[in-house]
């Protein structure tokens, strides 16, 4: 029998700032792991989880009125093994967790409160408790005393609950036979892109309804297919989103980045906490949109969000920072959401005297306030940038009040490295810098790339979190797709082999510890040997972030139609008909599959041959026109192709440098200047 833990607090021993922030609640806090567990049984105590993360703005309500309460907290070390956890650091223990409340009916949401055998096996749980009870609230004091003696009285109904729960989350993980024959033809694609636009509100941009997220991922979808089917309405309703998330409260008019989502149906007010994933994703797809537009307004926004996340998320080794709190000190020394960046009008009066009025009218700024009689700067109503003249003298002001700004004590850093995150932003850097022409972007995202590779992998396998030196073992499946995803993105910036050596590792190592073999594919989200959970759960819809499994449907595709190998293609297809036969209206959740699939059976192939230095202006004609289908290859002209390439064999033209471009197994004819690979890739 192993010792008991000792009666404290233990969560001065992490190294997540999220866990750190509770190390000094009176609760007898414990990480996850096998000494809480083992505590949990010799002592028969149910186990109350509750997970979160550090800028989780109710998260730190929770805290202070609950965590931080003397009584509660001693109800809680009376009657509870009490588990803290970091979702961003452990997603794995999250994605189940967050799934079997769902199974129970409830809502979900962080901070997630779960209640729980010994064994780990869930019997009730919710979100957030205030401490006592309020209207539509149960109270956490009552709660805590009634599931007690729940535990204590009926633990027979208990175990009747958690058997249901756990059987839904086993059926869960296994891929269910076929009901359809799912994807057919990229028509599919854009039917389901279509069915969509009865979802969105073009009234205010975004999916009807609030609150607002980005879903950077479904308007991707969305773009693509307007760009495959020239179909009007779906151009426009992304450029007006993508238009108003720009010019709304969501984006930090004065800093950059963009906050996680708008709590209104306007996009004004945002809750504060910035996150890197988000931000990622919209410089991608903002970059794609810009490609073909050209709107000044997303260059923009792209620009400053890039200088954002250099400056303030980049860390001196190179890895990203993960979020920014949303809430921070107010001028009374509180905790309040949103105080580091809304205004009295009477501030911006005194910084900028007589040229208040013509910012205070582009920003709607006044006296009492568009948000909690303060102001949130924002341009919604203007649909495009004001002009060179107007906007550099607005950069000014912008720049006298961030100055400003930047004296208020600062929302909290979250500093851990993620790597399914830092690849999504390398990826995203990537992307963006090749077509802008940004060499800085795209050192800065090879920077996070070796940084990962320097202090996250232990041979192929990565880790997933980093902090002060110590890096967590635990992976997941988005770490490998997501890294993937990074190299094929400075493979194509680059055009160093290197990377694509690095994919199709781990790739491997993917296939090794991830894949199932035995029950209709698909990847699992944590590896063979996670034995600290109950389930390996298995999924392809979208979050916040996209689906691990969908990401790698195009990174397969894309190391099919780089290498010419037809393994990459087969397990492609095979992610494919494991999660897509479904109705139209489930595949809008799984956009980021869709996606994927496009690239398998549509994609743009260019294959260049030539040095990098003299292959210059075809390159840069290839990555400007050749849209989110693109797979480019440059190769040296003494280098070859493997021989199932579809340009194998092909060579330079009276040794200038010469492009190809091919779909499926067939290429076109040489081309050697800029202007006839432009027109090919247009279809002029």
């Amino acid at each position: 029998m192993s010792v008991l833990l000792p009666a404290e607090n233990l969560l001065g021993q992490e190294t997540s700032p999220y866990l750190l922030q509770h190390k000094d609640n009176p609760v007898h806090w414990r990480s996850w792991g096998a000494e809480a567990f083992d505590e949990a049984k010799e002592l028969d105590k149910p186990i109350l989880l509750s997970i979160g993360y550090a800028a989780c703005h109710w998260c730190h309500v929770m805290a202070h009125e609950s965590f931080e309460n003397d009584f509660i907290a001693n109800l809680m070390n009376q009657f509870f093994v009490n588990i803290k956890v970091d979702r961003e650091e452990r997603p794995d223990v999250d994605t189940i967790y967050m799934t079997a409340l769902s199974m129970m009916g409830q809502q979900g949401g962080w901070p997630l409160t779960m209640f729980m055998t010994p064994d780990r096996q869930p019997f009730w749980g919710g979100t957030y408790f205030p401490p006592e009870a309020r209207v539509g609230h149960p109270g956490f004091a009552d709660i805590l005393s009634s599931i007690s003696m729940l535990y204590r009285e009926q633990k027979e109904k208990i175990m009747g609950d958690v058997k249901t729960v756990e059987e839904s989350l086993q059926r869960m993980s296994a891929v269910a036979p076929p009901s359809s024959p799912g994807l057919s033809s990229i028509d599919d694609v854009t039917d389901i892109a279509r069915i969509s636009m009865s979802m969105i509100d073009m009234v205010h941009g975004g999916m009807s309804g609030a609150p607002k997220f980005p879903q950077p991922s479904l308007f991707y979808m969305l773009w693509r297919s307007s760009i495959r089917s020239h179909d009007p309405k779906l151009k426009e309703a992304v450029v007006f989103s993508l238009t108003q998330m720009c010019q709304g409260g969501i984006y930090d008019h004065l800093g950059g980045g963009f906050a996680r989502y708008s709590t209104d149906v306007r996009w004004l007010a945002p809750h504060f906490e910035k996150m890197l994933y988000d931000n990622a994703q919209l410089i991608g797809l903002l970059t794609s949109v810009y490609a073909e537009t050209k709107k000044p307004l997303f260059k923009m926004r792209i620009t400053e969000t890039v200088e954002w996340c250099l400056r303030d998320l980049q860390t001196d080794k190179g890895g990203f920072a993960g979020t920014l709190d949303a809430d921070s000190l107010d001028s009374e020394g509180h905790f309040r959401e949103g105080a580091y960046y809304v205004w009295q009008a009477a501030e911006i009066d005194d910084l900028l005297g007589d040229n208040t009025g013509f910012f205070k009218d582009y920003y709607d700024v006044s006296d009492h306030g568009n948000w909690e009689k303060t102001n949130i700067l924002n341009r919604l109503g203007r649909t495009e940038d004001a002009g060179e003249p107007t906007e550099a003298r607005l950069a000014g002001y912008r720049a006298s009040l961030l100055k400003a700004r930047e004296s208020r004590p600062p929302p909290g850093l979250d500093d851990k490295i993620l790597t399914d995150w830092n690849g999504m932003m390398i990826a995203a850097l990537a992307q963006a810098g090749s077509y802008f022409d940004k060499p800085g972007w795209i050192d800065a995202a090879e920077k996070a790339y070796k940084f990962i590779q320097t202090y996250m992998q232990v041979g192929t396998r990565l880790c997933h979190s980093w902090r002060t030196g110590i890096a967590s073992r635990a992976d997941v499946l988005d770490d490998y797709a997501m890294m993937i995803q990074a190299s094929l993105a400075l493979l194509q910036a680059t055009s160093q082999s290197r990377y694509l050596t690095d994919a199709e590792n781990w790739f491997q190592e993917l296939n090794n510890r991830y894949y199932d073999n035995n029950s209709g594919g698909g990847y699992f989200f944590s590896p063979v040997d996670a034995n600290d959970l109950i389930a390996r759960t298995r999924y392809a819809f979208d979050n916040a972030t996209p689906a691990g499994n969908g990401v790698m449907v195009e990174n397969l595709a894309r190391l099919y139609h780089l290498t010419g190998n037809d393994l990459y293609r087969r397990r492609a297809e095979q992610l494919v008909r494991a999660f897509s036969p479904l109705p139209p209206q489930q595949l809008l959740n799984m956009a980021s599959l869709l996606n994927g699939f496009e690239i398998l059976v549509d994609a743009k192939q260019v294959v260049l041959i030539a040095s990098a230095k003299e292959g210059a202006d075809l390159a840069r004609t290839a990555i400007e026109h050749g849209g989110p289908t693109l797979v480019f290859t440059c190769i040296n002209p003494a280098s070859s192709l493997p021989d199932n390439h579809p340009a194998s064999g092909k060579t330079m033209i009276d040794n200038q440098p010469t492009a190809y471009v091919c779909s499926g197994k067939t290429c076109g004819l040489p081309l050697t200047d800029a202007a006839s690979l432009k027109r090919e890739l247009s279809g002029e």
